[in-house]
C-alpha cells in the first residue's frame, strides 16, 4: 500500500522548502531590504560625514565664488591675515555672508525636523505655526508704519513678530479639551498663517514704498545683510539648538502617539511647549536674518530621515547640517547663474529642492513621518 506524505510536510524531493523570512528590524534607505542596528549606525555615520565635507565644500565655494572669482589659496591667504590682492573683499563681505548663510541654514533645517516631530505632520516646517507669516507682517507693518529703511531694522521687528505669531498659534491650538494635540496646532497655524498673509497683503498694496522695500527681504536673500546681523544672532540659534537636542528623547516617545508617551513618563504637553518655543527661536532667527525662506526645513529632514531613521537624537543635528549646506549652496548657485547680478537664495533654494524632492517621492525614498 503506498503511504500518504503527513500532512504539514513537504515532499521528500531533496530540496527543503525556504523558511521564512525573520521580520527586519528595519529598512535600508531605498526601502527594499532589511537594515540592523549596524546598517543603520554605518548609514548615519556615512550621512554625517557627507553632510559635513558639504558644508566645508560650500563654505570654501561661497568664500570664493561670487562676481568675482578667487582662487582658493588667495581666500587662505585672506583668512589668515593677509591684506592683498581681495583679501578686504573676503573677510568683510564673503566672510559675514557665508557665517550668516550657516546661522540661517541650521536654524531652519533643525525647525523642520522638531516642527514635524511635535505636530507628527509631514509637511510641517517652520512656517506650519504662522511663524514665517508673522515675521513678513511685523516687517510690513515696520516699513508703512514706522519707515524703517535698513534691513537690520528689520531684523528685531521680524524675530518680535515670527515669536508673537508662533505663540499666538500655539495659544489657539492648545485651547480646549486635550490640549495641543498635532492636528489643533496645523489648523490653528493654518488659521493665524491666513489672517497675517491677509494683513501684510493689505499693507503692501496700500502703499507703493512700503511694497517697494518689502518685496526684497520677502523673497528670502542674504544679500544686503549687516556684517555683523550673524554675531547678534547666534545666541538665538544656540539656545534653540541646545533646547531642540535636549528634548530629542522626548520627541522619540512623542512620536509613538501622546497615550504611550505618557506611560513612558513623557510629559507631553510640556514637550510640546519646549519644542514650539524651540521652534519659534530658530525659525524666527532665519526670518529676521534673511526673510522667508522656504523650502529648507520642509525637504531637508526628509531627506535626512531616509538615511538616519526617526531618532530625533541623528534627525536634529543631521538635519541642521543639511540646512546649513544648502542655503550655502543655493546661495551660490544664485551669485553664479545671474552674473554680475545675483539670483535670490529662496528662488534657487525652491528651485534646486523641489525636483529632488519630487525624485525622492517617485522612487519610494521618503519613509512615512510614523514610527
Amino acid at each position: 500500500m503506498t503511504s500518504k506524505p503527513v500532512a504539514g510536510r513537504a515532499a521528500d524531493t531533496g530540496h527543503r522548502p525556504e523558511p521564512p523570512p525573520h521580520p527586519a528590524v528595519g529598512r535600508n534607505p531605498a526601502g527594499n531590504a532589511p537594515a540592523g542596528p549596524r546598517s543603520r549606525a554605518t548609514s548615519r555615520a556615512v550621512l554625517t560625514v557627507g553632510l559635513l565635507g558639504a558644508l566645508l565644500l560650500a563654505v570654501c565655494a561661497s568664500l570664493a565664488l561670487g562676481t568675482k572669482s578667487v582662487p582658493l589659496s588667495d581666500v587662505l591667504h585672506a583668512m589668515a591675515g593677509g591684506t592683498e590682492g581681495d583679501a578686504v573683499v573676503i573677510r568683510e563681505l564673503r566672510m559675514p555672508r557665508t557665517l550668516l548663510g550657516i546661522v540661517v541654514g541650521l536654524s531652519l533645517g533643525a525647525a523642520g525636523a522638531v516642527a514635524q516631530d511635535i505636530t507628527r505632520n509631514p509637511l510641517g516646517d517652520p512656517g506650519l505655526i504662522g511663524i514665517s507669516a508673522g515675521g513678513s507682517f511685523a516687517v510690513a507693518l515696520g516699513i508703512g508704519a514706522l519707515g524703517l529703511t535698513s534691513p537690520y531694522q528689520y531684523v528685531w521687528f521680524a524675530f518680535l513678530g515670527a515669536a508673537l505669531a508662533g505663540l499666538l498659534a500655539y495659544s489657539v491650538g492648545g485651547t480646549g479639551h486635550g490640549g495641543a494635540t498635532p492636528a489643533k496646532l496645523a489648523l490653528a497655524g493654518a488659521a493665524v498663517t491666513v489672517l497675517l498673509d491677509a494683513g501684510t497683503n493689505t499693507l503692501v498694496l496700500l502703499d507703493v514704498r512700503t511694497l517697494d522695500q518689502y518685496r526684497f527681504w520677502a523673497v528670502g536673500s542674504l544679500a544686503g545683510r549687516d556684517s555683523a546681523l550673524a554675531v547678534d544672532l547666534l545666541p538665538f540659534v544656540l539656545a534653540g539648538l541646545l533646547l531642540a537636542l535636549g528634548l530629542s528623547g522626548r520627541l522619540n516617545a512623542l512620536a509613538l502617539g501622546d497615550d504611550l508617551a505618557r506611560s513612558l513618563g513623557t510629559k507631553v504637553r510640556t514637550t510640546r511647549v519646549l519644542g514650539a518655543v524651540a521652534v519659534i527661536l530658530l525659525a524666527g532667527t532665519a526670518v529676521a536674518a534673511a526673510g522667508p525662506v522656504t523650502f529648507i526645513g520642509l525637504v531637508v529632514p526628509h531627506v535626512v530621515r531616509a538615511f538616519t531613521g526617526p531618532d530625533a537624537r541623528w534627525l536634529v543635528p543631521c538635519s541642521a547640517l543639511g540646512g546649513a549646506a544648502l542655503m550655502l549652496t543655493a546661495d551660490v548657485v544664485g551669485r553664479m547663474v545671474a552674473r554680475p547680478g545675483e539670483l535670490e537664495a529662496g528662488v534657487v533654494t525652491a528651485l534646486l529642492g523641489a525636483p529632488f524632492l519630487a525624485l525622492l517621492v517617485k522612487r519610494g525614498k521618503l519613509k512615512e513621518h510614523t514610527r
